[in-house]
């Protein structure tokens, strides 16, 4: 009897593997069936709304719903303030620049001068960048002439984010704190220029030559 068994179970295997492989084939998709064969609801088949879609549960028929009036994205809210404008009012910039003056600040705006102002204003800031090499009817401007070392801080980081005759802004591309740290290196690379023995600390002058 426990042979009779064995024998019908050793039998009955192969067509047990052949039913269940044919069971799980009949739920993959056939792509050259206009009608396919499923076991189960495929999941790319489901009731829900895609991104732009018509419904007809709203008054305006779209799926996709508008932001609550006055509702702003979080880390998104822009005041229009002088950390955001570089303006105290609507005809003041502001005078000093509001980021901590060190030496990590200078090195970030070391690396953002060097990406997005260097192309056009080269990286000492002469205005002479491979921009202007290329095209030579348009030069931007020498950011060491004594014009632009006149400006208030928030003049020249309001150039910097709305852009001012031909040079386009970047307040999408730079974030507010990046845009300050330009100013403070653009400040360096003044001092570079222009500065005086004065401007040393007296302990570092001695290392002069």
């Amino acid at each position: 009897m426990k042979r009779l068994f064995w024998l019908l179970g050793y039998c009955l295997m192969p067509l047990a593997f052949v039913a269940a492989s044919a069971l799980m084939l009949a739920g993959c998709t056939n792509r050259q069936r206009l009608t396919q064969v499923e076991v189960w609801d495929d999941m790319k088949r489901q009731p829900k709304y895609l991104p732009q879609g018509a419904s007809d549960i709203f008054a305006d028929g779209r799926a996709s719903r508008r932001p609550v009036a006055g509702t702003i994205a979080r880390s998104h809210l822009k005041l229009e303030d002088a950390y955001h404008t570089g303006m105290v009012d609507a005809e003041t910039y502001t005078g000093r620049n509001p980021e901590k003056i060190d030496g990590d600040l200078l090195k970030l705006g070391q690396s953002r001068f060097n990406t997005y102002c260097s192309p056009c204003h080269d990286r000492t800031g002469s205005g002479k960048g491979i921009v202007a090499i290329k095209t030579p009817a348009w030069q931007p401007t020498n950011l060491q002439d004594d014009r632009i070392k006149k400006m208030a801080d928030g003049e020249i980081f309001s150039i910097i984010s709305n852009g001012r005759r031909t040079m386009p802004g970047y307040k999408y591309q730079i974030v507010e704190g990046d845009r300050w740290a330009i100013v403070a290196y653009l400040r360096a690379l003044h001092l570079a220029t222009s500065g005086t023995v004065a401007d040393v600390p007296a302990e570092l002058r001695t290392e002069l030559r």
